[in-house]
């Protein structure tokens, strides 16, 4: 049966991605994981959470200043050009799949199924 490291992972794997999408792909700027570590991926659920917590405003300040969704990812050699909106639109497809595992992780868990 399932742990809350399962939920810990997908939490902190949620703020690398954020991390990794929007500070470093699209602003262009180098990655500071939350806590000096390589990975906010954690197998305690509350460091986890505050990994990702403590991106959420990094985040949304990059995104405010931007000059809308159309706004081209800083140059990389390697990836093909992106917009802000197409990360966004990534990330809340990465956030909506990783929802659905954590819900089913939590029926493993708990038993209870929703609608």
């Amino acid at each position: 049966m399932p742990s809350g490291t399962t939920l810990a992972w997908l939490v902190g794997h949620m703020a690398d991605a954020e991390q990794l999408w929007v500070v470093r792909r699209f602003a262009g700027r180098p990655v500071v994981l939350p806590g000096g570590a390589t990975s906010a991926v954690s197998d305690d659920l509350d460091r986890s959470v505050a990994a990702y917590r403590a991106t959420w405003p990094v985040v949304d300040a990059i995104v405010a200043r931007a000059s809308g969704p159309d706004a081209r990812c800083a140059d990389d050699p390697v990836e093909p050009p992106v917009t802000l909106g197409w990360v966004l639109a990534h990330l809340l497809e990465e956030t909506a799949r990783h929802a659905g595992h954590a819900d089913i992780i939590r029926e493993l868990i708990d038993g209870r199924t929703g609608r």
